[in-house]
């Protein structure tokens, strides 16, 4: 059964938010009290944070959907709508954030680092909110913004001072077990260890941490075996310990032969150049091992390693080998750039930032990407001419009719709001007159239908009673 996983796909769904509310405050002998539409509360994000409890992504290698509450939509009496609940998700430390294309969004370093994967859709404003001067009881609400949906991809890279890496079986799981306090699976067959395996080791005022790392074949960095799966584990290791097997009994094996193809696999899995090595000749209390070890020492010094004898089994060297371990790590402590404290950058929009383009495509049709144009498009209720009516009194406010005069566009024209997959397409009619003083009865727009015929009778019976007015008072006996 598996119990560590160290790559998942994850779909994460960020709360909707919820729509606002369209009331009318109604009491005895106050029939029309006023708007008192509430807003909808806002939907809860998906939230990643480091917890170093947390070893492994087996949870959601189980569970890979994962959905964050919606928001309550608005209700009358100016009551708002309750949030959806944030819904937070524990990673491992070490922990990278992939879109499906590969790009990297976050790498999760330390506990409590914290990365938002999916917005949370802002709620709607109730007709409350919407109430002005000029509009002093509006018939719609605007309705909460959906929120994120995608997927991401959780790569975990151990974050560990030290990285063992050789070949299957060379002694990598026996040498950190005794160097700490790590009881990691040990026996006498290739791929014996599946996982990477961490310890903490002391030396004398140092303290670091230790990873074996699977063993590694050639063509592990093409994904032969288990390398190419592990090895981003080594990644954020400092150092790099080769551990060379005396005592193999393959005819075909030594160690120099073994640390040319490790070295190899390295190269090609690429960015590890600049770690410092070190070389470690395990099984030395194995028949001929001490003599093999003899032997392909001065070649090894011969090309710049350190190289350390030891014996897991008998405890041979290990004290040297940990001492020798803590000295370069602290090297490489004291080598690193001093962390500064995050800035904060503000960075202002400039004033002739409109927030939004105009784009004539190919085909003739006017796109209209932007921030603001799409969410209010979102927010918009279609069935609702009074809504309809006031997305284009602020598409005017805006500025995109003359940024679509300007690029060409006519009567008639198709105008698309949004990204190809997800937009809104509408014929273009330029408002010659817009605003609050056209409206009719609530939810109605005199723009987008023609009078009602009661109301064109009633207007009618006005004018000719005005008339007959003012017939009287100019033909009047004195």
């Amino acid at each position: 059964m598996t119990t560590f996983v160290d790559r998942v796909e994850l779909h994460v769904a960020a709360g909707n938010g919820g729509h606002g509310c369209a009331s009318v405050h109604r009491e005895k002998f106050k029939p029309l009290g006023g708007p008192d539409g509430g807003n909808g509360g806002r939907g809860g994000d998906v939230i990643l944070v480091v917890d170093q409890s947390v070893t492994t992504l087996l949870d959601y290698h189980h569970s890979p959907h994962r959905k964050a509450t919606n928001g309550k939509p608005g209700e009358g009496g100016n009551r708002s709508g309750k949030e959806g609940q944030d819904l937070v998700l524990p990673v491992p430390d070490g922990t990278v954030i992939l879109d499906k294309a590969g790009n990297v969004l976050a790498d999760l370093v330390g506990q409590g680092t914290t990365f938002v994967a999916a917005q949370g859709g802002r709620g709607g404003l109730g007709n409350a909110a919407l109430a002005s001067a000029r509009r002093k009881a509006p018939g719609f609400a605007l309705l909460g913004v959906p929120g994120d949906v995608l997927d991401i991809v959780l790569e975990l890279k151990t974050v560990a001072d030290i990285a063992l890496v050789g070949y299957p079986s060379a002694g990598k799981s026996s040498l950190i077990s005794v160097l700490s306090a790590a009881k990691p699976k040990i026996a006498d067959y290739p791929f014996t260890t599946l996982v990477p395996n961490l310890g903490v080791v002391t030396a004398g005022s140092t303290v670091y941490t230790i990873a074996d790392v699977p063993g590694l074949i050639p063509g592990a960095s093409q994904g032969k075996g288990l390398g190419l799966e592990f090895l981003r584990h080594v990644e954020r290791c400092s150092v790099l310990v080769h551990v060379l097997d005396t005592a193999t009994l393959e005819s075909d094996r030594d160690p120099v032969s073994d640390l040319d193809i490790i070295e190899e696999e390295l190269k090609q899995y690429g960015g590890l150049d600049n770690r410092p090595r070190l070389v470690v000749l395990n099984k030395i209390d194995v028949p001929d091992g001490q003599d093999l070890a003899d032997l392909v020492r001065p070649d090894l010094e011969a090309r710049g390693y350190r190289v350390f004898e030891v014996s897991a089994v008998a405890h041979k060297g290990l004290k040297e080998l940990s001492f020798a371990l803590a000295e370069m790590i602290a090297a490489a402590r004291a080598a690193k750039p001093k962390e500064e404290a995050t800035r904060i950058v503000i960075r202002p929009k400039a004033v002739d930032d409109s927030g939004f383009t105009v784009v004539q495509e190919a085909d003739g049709l006017f796109r209209v990407r932007g921030e603001k144009p799409e969410r209010w498009v979102r927010q918009t209720d279609f069935n609702n001419d009074e809504a309809v009516g006031y997305l284009a009194d602020r598409f005017n406010r805006l500025g995109i009719e003359d940024a679509l005069m300007k690029a060409g566009a006519v009567t008639g024209d198709g105008v698309a709001i949004g990204p190809e997959d997800n937009a809104v397409v509408f014929d273009w009619e330029p408002t010659v007159k817009a605003g609050a003083e056209m409206l009719g009865r609530r939810g109605e727009d005199h723009r987008f239908e023609a009078p009602r015929p009661a109301a064109q009778r009633r207007r009618d019976s006005e004018a000719e009673r005005d008339e007959a007015e003012q017939e009287y008072d100019d033909f009047k006996p004195f």
